[in-house]
Order: C-alpha cells, then structure tokens, then sequence
C-alpha cells in the first residue's frame, strides 16, 4: 500500500458563490493542486453569503452549472453540500466534512480578500484548527490581509508550501501563502460585462457530485462566512 493510500487523497476545499464560475478559480485551483500536491479539489458552491447581498445572485443551479462547465477535465467536484446538510456556517461545514470523509486530508483554499475579513467569520479560529488553510494572493487585497486580525494571529502557524507538501501529517492551525501571477478575473466584472448569464444556464437541474442529489432553485443565507 502507497503513503498516499495510508494517509487518504490530499483534497483542497475552495468555497465561494461562484457567480459565475469563471477561468479565475479554475487557475487558482490548478495552481494549488501542483504546489501543494493535492490530489484533486472540491467547489462548494455556496447557497448564500451573510457578507454579499442578495441582489444579484443567480439561483443555486445556475452557479453550479456555470462551476461544473469551468471544471470540466480537471480533478475538480462542484458541490451544493452546504444546502444538502443545512449548514449554517462555514465552521460547521467543515467539521461535517471531517466527519462525513475522516481517511481524507483537507486544506481549506483561501483568496486574500477572504482572509481579509476572516475575522468575521463565526468561529475563525476555530475553523484554523479544524484543517490548514492556503491563502492565494489576489491583486489589491495584500494590504488588508496583511493588516487583518486573523492574520495577526495566523501568522505564528506559516508553513512554507514545500514544506507542507512533503509532510508525512498534517497538522492545524497552519498558514500556508500562495503567490503566482496576479489573475484580475473576478464575477463582479463578468457580472457587469454579461448581467443575463445565468439566463443562459436553464436546464434541468444539475447533478451535486458530492451527494448525486440534484440541486434545485433557491438561495439561503448559509455557508460563508
């Protein structure tokens, strides 16, 4: 039997409202996978932000449609799991998730605009030590993530990535820094540029590669932060 076998799939977790998905997340995650040598990553597509309003977000399938086209042909799951088990928040996804797969090892993927109000997140820290988090850099946000609370306490746990990547174990709290070519997509900006997106991702409803159950129309308030 590999290390690998004995130890369980490496899987990195990047939650968002992917509205729409776009080539952004999709380079991130691929960036991630090779640095910190996971095995494949999973999308949670969440049903609601407490932290963005409601206008403007495209029904629960549109988003998951527009995630599953963007990761189609790579080591990438899109999932609505957070709407499947209720999950009020993120801190309560992810010990579902430790639960749910205990043979797999998870580092929770983060954008630095994301650690920049990880602070208020409901049970931060506790999210921390739940499993690793890997911040990847997004252009304009260095200041704030640097400057931030949840940075102020992190920052005693940095792993460098190579580090991280040959460990036999894997322990939290750890902080991992990710930085590559700055990618200024962001949904925002494919938002005003094509407001009727998700017009065009009608269908039958799409299938959560998680669950298998099919994610059906509605958005709640759940899941980030």
């Amino acid at each position: 039997m590999t290390g690998r076998r004995k130890t369980g799939l490496r899987t990195g977790l990047l939650g968002g409202s992917f509205n729409p998905a776009h080539g952004g997340h999709r380079r991130i995650t691929l960036f991630a996978l090779r640095t910190l040598g996971l095995d494949e990553a999973w999308w949670l597509v969440s049903p609601g932000n407490p932290l963005k309003p409601d206008a403007g977000m495209a029904p629960l399938p549109a988003r998951v449609r527009s995630a599953r086209a963007m990761a189609r042909r790579a080591p990438i799951r899109v999932s609505a799991i957070e709407r499947h088990w209720h999950s009020a928040y993120t801190v309560d996804t992810l010990r579902a998730l430790v639960r749910r797969w205990p043979k797999r090892r998870f580092v929770w993927l983060m954008g630095g605009d994301n650690l920049a109000q990880f602070h208020r997140w409901k049970d931060w820290r506790a999210i921390a030590k739940i499993m690793p988090i890997a911040v990847i850099a997004r252009p304009g946000y260095d200041r704030a993530a640097i400057a931030s609370p949840a940075m102020a306490w992190l920052r005693r746990y940095r792993v460098d990535a190579a580090s991280f990547r040959n460990r036999g174990k894997w322990s939290a709290p750890a902080l991992i820094e990710l930085r590559f070519d700055p990618d200024p997509r962001s949904a925002t900006q494919l938002r005003r540029a094509d407001p009727d997106w998700a017009s065009r991702q009608a269908g039958a409803p799409p299938r959560d590669q998680l669950t298998h159950d099919l994610v059906h129309t509605g958005n709640r308030k759940a899941g980030r932060p």
